[in-house]
């Protein structure tokens, strides 16, 4: 025996290895971004094996996944309590506006979103299921994965290429967003 202590004692095992994992994953992700990262740095980050990696968490691309969603938690109950007041004819138009908002406001979501941004990732991103479930809710539209994907895109769109301001972004959103997504 080394006299290394055990890195998973004091709680559930699974639950203490994908939270250490996760929050190496995420602190590699935004240090490098996530199309530099590879399995053998955050095993090594969270100080386990890649087979305790896969073993509890999977490979590469359910690892983002999984950040993504945990991430997006905090963003989603912002938007929740920004909207929860808003008429439904202008829940989407609000939901969208308000994840933008929340988005710039998150520190993490914000450096990842903008400074390590690459094409795969913006693919994963758009078309993750889960922030399409999400955007789905938010904007309280009919399950529908091509509107949920385009919702995805338009919020990183704003992201990504900003308009000079919020009341831009607002007459662009209600103009062009608004109509398609209140016909639906």
């Amino acid at each position: 025996m080394t006299g290394q202590a055990d890195w998973l004692a004091g709680g559930d095992r699974r639950a203490l290895a994908i939270d250490r994992i996760e929050r190496a994953a995420l602190a590699l992700f935004l240090d490098r971004g996530i199309d530099s990262v590879k399995t053998e740095d955050i095993a090594a980050a969270a100080g386990c094996s890649r087979a305790t990696l896969y073993r509890y968490v999977g490979g590469k691309p359910r690892i983002v996944r999984a950040v993504m969603v945990r991430a997006a938690g905090n963003v989603v109950a912002r938007v929740e309590a920004a909207i929860d007041p808003v008429p439904p004819s202008r829940r989407p138009v609000e939901a969208i506006l308000a994840a933008v908002a929340a988005l710039r406001a998150d520190p993490v979501l914000r450096q990842w979103l903008i400074r390590h941004r690459s094409a795969d990732t913006d693919d994963f991103l758009a078309n993750a299921p889960e922030l399409g479930r999400i955007a789905t809710t938010l904007t309280s539209i009919a399950p529908d994965d091509a509107a949920a994907s385009w919702i995805v895109r338009v919020v990183l769109s704003l992201l990504t290429w900003p308009l000079p301001d919020a009341t831009a972004e607002r007459r662009l959103v209600e103009r062009f967003v608004g109509p398609v997504l209140r016909s639906r």
